[in-house]
């Protein structure tokens, strides 16, 4: 076979017959959900909800409905962190073209096109489209509703901390330095006065002083890594049962979870209501009786909050605070004393260990491998539009790693095509019979080295 060289400076036909384009198999990952999703009519379904906000018949048309949350699904399961990265995602993938449901020869959505129509579609819109991936859940057998883990993580803020200024006077940080320098005696304050003056000063970050102008929204706090940076706090609401994301709320990340956790509990009570709605669904759900926490929810008035206004049966991990005094607090001792008793029982622990698992797994995929770990929008509510549409990716993921084993399109990689259409619950059943196989092996080999050690100890006794 002779070597080919790469041609440079090649000249494109002028015209080109639609049926020599290239064309794609597709990827078997998107079909699957291409068709779970028109099984239960998710584009009747966003078409209704989001008609209010489109014109009729006026003008030129614009993204449809179920293109923009389809491209939001993408940023989920491709990992991709902004809008621009999506666009340029899909205009580059023929699959992706395909399970949006444009040809090689059309122009799909820019960034523009999709800032522009999540600017369009409200909060309550998007909402809407989570509480109908979780009713599909629910009609899987997937959402149980009875007991919910809840814990909260922060997002890095699209926001730098050095250009924070003061609430009052509107100053940069260095002007606000270069004030206390003079006050102190140096008239032409350099950089190295400023920092005498900031080294031993309290409260230098406090965000009652402090904001960002370009996003008002952002709150100066402490990463889990240790970083000081401008971040939000987002509070999910999972199943314990099924890992589903019943709710996800973003609030301020100065704020206590003891002071966030009602309105996330209003947010998964309203969201696994509206599922329950669905005859289907009803029939796999169970009243929310029970909530799972870590310590950072452990309080005297929040426990009681949580047991008498909202009627939850507690299960938080309780600090080591000493001896305590309960002087005009009985109902608090009361709280605190039954929520301790239910940690130490067996179902307690049990809860605990898998609080850790499923919580945890949700932060995992959707900020982390989902790219959302630091966001490229600003404001609470641009934010958490995006948020539900990627916990809602999510919770369809958990659909296919049911029903395939797999739970993104990257997990399918070197399965190939015709491995894609073979029986999926035969995949499961052959992989759980490996696993029992392996397992017997596991256990029978360390049995059978017992004797034959024995004996070759035996031997050389003999011999010697």
């Amino acid at each position: 076979m002779s070597m080919g060289s790469r041609l440079e400076g090649h000249q494109e036909s002028l015209w080109i017959e639609t049926s020599s384009l290239p064309k794609t198999s597709g990827h078997p990952f998107y079909e699957r959900l291409n068709k779970l999703l028109a099984k239960h009519g998710f584009d009747t379904m966003s078409e209704i909800a989001c008609a209010e906000f489109y014109a009729d018949g006026v003008g030129r048309p614009s993204t449809p409905p179920g293109v923009y949350f389809r491209m939001l699904f993408i940023g989920f399961f491709e990992g991709v962190d902004s809008e621009r990265g999506i666009a340029w995602r899909t205009a580059d993938s023929m699959s992706l073209r395909s399970f949006l449901g444009y040809g090689l020869s059309q122009t799909t959505p820019d960034h523009s096109n999709l800032s522009r129509t999540r600017n369009r579609i409200d909060l309550d819109t998007h909402q809407a489209v989570f509480d109908w991936v979780l009713a599909v859940l629910a009609k899987e057998g997937l959402l149980k509703g009875k007991t919910l883990g809840i814990d909260a993580t922060t997002l890095e803020a699209n926001a730098a901390l050095r250009s924070i200024v003061r609430r009052d006077s509107g100053e940069s940080y260095d002007e606000f330095l270069d004030g206390l320098a003079k006050a102190s005696g140096v008239e032409t304050p350099t950089r190295e006065d400023r920092s005498k003056v900031d080294k031993n000063r309290k409260g230098k970050g406090s965000n009652k002083d402090w904001k960002s102008p370009s996003d008002p929204d952002a709150r100066i706090t402490k990463m889990k890594d240790g970083r000081t940076h401008l971040a939000h706090k987002a509070e999910h609401a999972v199943d314990m049962e099924t890992g589903a994301v019943a709710a996800v709320t973003l609030q301020g990340a100065d704020q206590g979870d003891t002071t966030t956790v009602h309105e996330t509990i209003a947010a998964a009570r309203k969201s696994l209501g509206t599922a329950a709605t669905n005859e289907d669904a009803r029939k796999y759900m169970k009243p929310f009786r029970e909530g799972v926490f870590d310590k950072g929810y452990h309080g005297g008035e929040c426990l009681v909050g949580l047991q008498e206004d909202q009627g939850l049966r507690t299960f938080v991990s309780e600090p080591n605070r000493g001896r305590r005094k309960w002087k005009d607090k009985r109902d608090q001792q009361k709280a605190i004393y039954a929520n301790r008793n239910r940690i130490k029982g067996k179902r307690g622990k049990a809860l605990m260990r898998k609080r850790g698992e499923l919580v945890e797994r949700s932060f995992a995929h959707v900020y982390d491998t989902g790219g959302m770990r630091r966001t490229h929008l600003r404001g609470h509510e641009n934010i958490l539009k995006r948020l539900l549409v990627h916990a809602a990716g999510f919770n369809l993921s958990l659909v296919f790693r049911r029903d395939i084993g797999k739970g993104t399109p990257r997990g399918l990689q070197g399965l190939g095509r015709q491995a894609g259409k073979a029986p999926y619950p035969a995949w499961n059943a052959f992989g759980a019979l490996a696993n029992r196989l392996q397992n017997a092996i596991s256990w029978l080999l360390p049995k059978l080295a017992v004797p034959q050690a024995i004996g070759i100890r035996k031997m050389r006794q003999a011999t010697a």
